[in-house]
């Protein structure tokens, strides 16, 4: 499996903002990938808002898929339903050992009040799926240490630090758990050796929790679709049910929000318009704005379009798929947790988390006026520090030197 490092991803940050000044909310600051698909050794920088960047076939899209796969392990999900098909994550020419075991690792850097804390996961995918070592540090101490001890159990042997009269506890964890995310359910917090623990691992946990997963496909979003939670998924083929919901709760996030579209959709925008099919189709109206009964009201099949100003609505069918993917990205840096479907961290106030979305294809079939429009838009979002975005782009020329972009360029080799 060992292989010469792969060059370091180049690097190119624009001008700071205050996005990275919230010592109170715990972010994500690193990825490594020392051996996921087709990283070797990599070692992605993450700012208040990223951008991968480089052609296809250069890793961008695993790179998210990584990013996502820490998140749901932080979450306390199982590694069957994080990683449904673990041998596509192991790097192509890695041979198995004599066991025939192969695998990845990948890992991240937590920042935050407990300072820079680092977790290393390494995951068998071959001959059985299953955590075989698992890493937390902070200052160069390890913190928690795992490792697969007897191959005829389904645990790993644990140890975490203590640094009162016995300096390390152990005991057994899970071998399809994430152990960090099961520390507060095993460490007491009676010395500060533990507390230490606890905070470092409720840090990382608290910086993976809350993220969003988008690639908003066009095709799903033009017809009609039922009314339902009023959570948006990450297709974003449920536009409408929440576009009818976000216009009614929150009239000045909205005008914003139209404001953008504006910017970034052909023709005069007047209002974008949401309800049942009948209602919308029939132009703006006042009981458009209404979501009677809650977001789980039955109202039959829901539409949304563009109020031109003129009493033409133009429906989303009409749109082209760079208007659409637009449209469905600026909604989602204008909502939150509680209007995207996300697993946020119910335990931590709200002005502790951080939501980060993942945006893969961020620049797919957007022009250049939308591109740029978008792009600003996010930069302002994320400046605030309550939301963070990874995206991929084929070509970030047009985003290098943008205030509060980082540019990480990947390659083929």
């Amino acid at each position: 499996m060992t292989q010469p490092p792969a060059p370091a991803p180049l690097v190119q940050p624009g001008p700071p903002t205050d996005g990275a000044v919230h010592p109170g909310r715990p972010r994500i600051t690193e990825l490594r990938l020392s051996a996921f698909t087709t990283h070797r050794r990599a070692v992605l920088p993450l700012g208040p808002l990223t951008l991968f960047a480089g052609p296809s076939g250069s890793g961008k899209s695993s790179a998210l898929r990584a990013y996502e796969a820490l998140a749901r392990l932080g979450g306390g999900a199982g590694l069957g339903e994080v990683f449904p098909d673990p041998v596509a994550c192991v790097p192509e020419r890695a041979r198995p050992d004599a066991q025939r075991r192969r695998g990845f690792r990948i890992g991240c850097t937590a920042d935050g009040p407990a300072g820079p804390v680092r977790l290393d996961v390494a995951v068998q995918a071959e001959p059985e799926l299953r955590v075989v070592g698992e890493r937390l540090t902070a200052d160069g101490l390890v913190l928690l240490e795992t490792a697969l001890r007897d191959p005829g159990k389904r645990a790993v042997q644990a140890a975490w630090h203590t640094a009162g009269p016995t300096p390390v506890t152990r005991g057994p964890l899970p071998d399809d758990r994430l152990g960090t995310a099961l520390l507060p359910l095993r460490v007491a917090g009676k010395t500060p050796g533990q507390r230490r623990v606890l905070a470092a691992a409720e840090q990382m946990v608290v910086a993976l929790r809350s993220v969003f997963a988008c690639d908003p496909d066009p095709a799903r979003m033009r017809g009609p679709v039922p009314a339902g939670s009023g959570r948006l998924l990450g297709g974003c083929g449920n536009l409408a049910d929440v576009l009818w919901r976000t216009r009614a709760e929150c009239a000045r996030r909205h005008t914003q929000f139209v404001a953008a579209v504006r910017a970034g959709c052909a023709g005069p925008v007047a209002d974008v318009l949401a309800g049942p099919v009948a209602d919308v189709l029939a132009g703006p109206a006042p009981d458009v704005r209404a979501r009677p009964n809650g977001t789980g009201s039955r109202a039959g099949a829901l539409s949304a379009a563009l109020d031109r100003g003129d009493g033409t609505a133009t429906d989303l069918r009409r749109l082209g798929d760079g208007e659409l993917r637009y449209l469905a990205l600026a909604l989602v840096l204008f909502t939150g947790p509680g209007v995207l479907e996300v697993d946020p961290a119910g335990e931590v106030p709200a002005a502790l988390q951080t939501l980060t979305v993942l945006a893969d294809g961020f620049d797919r079939d957007l022009d250049v006026a939308q591109r740029h429009e978008l792009l600003r838009l996010a930069a302002r979002m994320c400046e605030r520090g309550h939301i963070r975005l990874v995206g991929a782009v084929s070509d970030a020329s047009w985003a290098c030197g943008a205030e509060g972009v980082t540019v990480v360029h990947l390659s083929r080799d």
